[in-house]
């Protein structure tokens, strides 16, 4: 049994480490997280633009005076919707190009190649095929935002890799010394623009003449089978599992599936965010939301395991816990993944894997029936869990529904943490034991 846990952890740390250190899907991660800041001040705009009121359901003449403002609130926000989601369409509208720009100019890090230059072509390239044609001095804004994300990160990674091609292969002119610097960037940045126009631009055009659809198009059409796979949500269960197992080895697996989860949950609020702009409900589940689900209270959903842990006959368990409870509730839990341990620690490796799957289960089932509104809003990382949620579509129902889930996680690990917290308490005992005896 030790050799198979050793051999299982070589492969796994090995495997983790090499993903997440794979410099395209570092760039893609952390060049997303570059953007979410501006993503979640324009998302707060929405909140403003949606007041969480059905003026339906209230009568106009309450002498309530919360829903006096509520009702005020919607009258100005009705009247003013376009202003109020300018900032939104702005951020949100334009994620793709943002994207484009951040993910080329940290895979141009990652190279060491001109990071800014990179941004800024990958960037014109991205809004080249997408937004071409311009009739009439508009331009068409369908692949900008969301829509056009996985077009913005193929065209970040590739155009970068033809700057890599030209650095690699030398293709650059020598000039004296006493030139400055800035002539000779911008001379040997001429030929990869070129070469990305060339490649980026003459392929768009191809496609438009031959087939009628422009680059995203097909792109999208192409990426649609493995979209639908991962909107699944056994796919999307089999991920989340992946990257516990990573955890229980001591990777962070979060990280390596980030990308993944991260890219098709901002796509599919995205789509939301635009039927709720257009007067339609949300519909699409495998949302952001479903990522909030998977790692509420952090990965393993292990905010009901720091709950338990508070009140531990363990001093070890105890202090660990308190020390775990805000982080956790903001979603952070590396105090109690390492301090608890739940790294390499077979009897919490189980409750780990199984919530996780308890919760987008339900997750799925209660956006699908319509008990909680599918989210259509980014909302802010790191935010208390209560408030994530209920930013995540305005619905309060969902606050209630994330609340049931650590009242389950709390179920879910309470068998197996009084089992871990017994056996702690034992080898306290033995170890007091043994000192008394050597004290004699």
């Amino acid at each position: 049994m030790n050799n198979l846990k050793t051999k299982a952890e070589k492969i796994l740390y090995g495997a983790g480490e090499k993903l997440g250190n794979q410099r395209h899907l570092k760039a893609i991660s952390s060049g997303m997280m570059l953007i979410l800041p501006l993503i979640v001040i324009g998302a707060l705009f929405m909140i403003v633009a949606n007041p969480p009121i059905n003026v339906d359901l209230v009568d106009p003449l309450t002498t309530n005076p919360i829903f006096q403002f509520l009702l005020a609130w919607k009258s100005f926000a009705v009247t003013n919707y376009g202003y109020l989601t300018a900032p939104f369409d702005m951020t949100m509208g334009l994620f793709g190009v943002f994207a484009a720009f951040t993910i080329a100019y940290q895979l141009a890090k990652e190279y060491k190649l001109s990071s800014i230059t990179a941004g800024l072509v990958s960037m014109t390239m991205f809004v080249l095929v997408c937004a071409t044609p311009v009739v009439d001095g508009t331009i068409s804004m369908n692949y900008l935002g969301a829509n056009g994300l996985f077009v913005a990160i193929i065209i970040a990674l590739l155009s970068v890799e033809v700057f890599h091609l030209v650095e690699v292969k030398n293709w650059k002119l020598q000039f004296p010394d006493d030139v400055p610097q800035m002539v000779t960037l911008f001379v040997n940045s001429l030929l990869p623009i070129l070469i990305n126009i060339i490649v980026f631009y003459g392929i768009n055009i191809l496609f438009v003449y031959f087939m009628g659809m422009n680059f995203p198009d097909v792109i999208m059409a192409l990426l649609t089978p493995g979209l639908s796979a991962i909107d699944n949500i056994w796919v999307y269960i089999a991920i989340a599992v992946f990257a516990n197992v990573l955890w229980l080895f001591g990777i962070n697996g979060t990280s390596i599936i980030f990308p993944i989860v991260f890219t098709v949950g901002i796509a599919n609020t995205g789509i939301n965010a635009e039927a709720v702009l257009n007067g339609q409900d949300p519909s699409v589940i495998m949302n952001l939301q479903m990522m909030r689900y998977m790692i509420l209270g952090g990965a393993g959903n292990t905010l009901g395991l720091v709950l338990l842990m508070m009140f531990s006959k363990s001093a070890q368990l105890k202090a660990v816990g308190r020390l775990s409870i805000v982080p956790g509730i903001c979603g952070i839990n590396e105090p109690v993944i390492f301090g608890g341990p739940v790294v390499f620690n077979p009897i919490l490796a189980i409750p780990f894997l199984i919530m996780p799957v308890i919760s987008l289960l339900l997750g799925y089932v209660v956006q699908m029936v319509g008990l909680v509104t599918p989210g259509y809003i980014i909302d802010p990382s790191f935010t208390p869990f209560f408030i994530q949620a209920y930013l995540s579509g305005l619905d309060w129902r969902n606050i209630v529904f994330v609340v049931v889930l650590v009242v389950i996680s709390v179920a879910v690990y309470y068998p197996f943490f009084k089992v871990y917290e017994r056996k702690l308490l034992n080898d306290a005992t033995k170890v007091n034991a043994e000192e008394e005896l050597s004290t004699v």
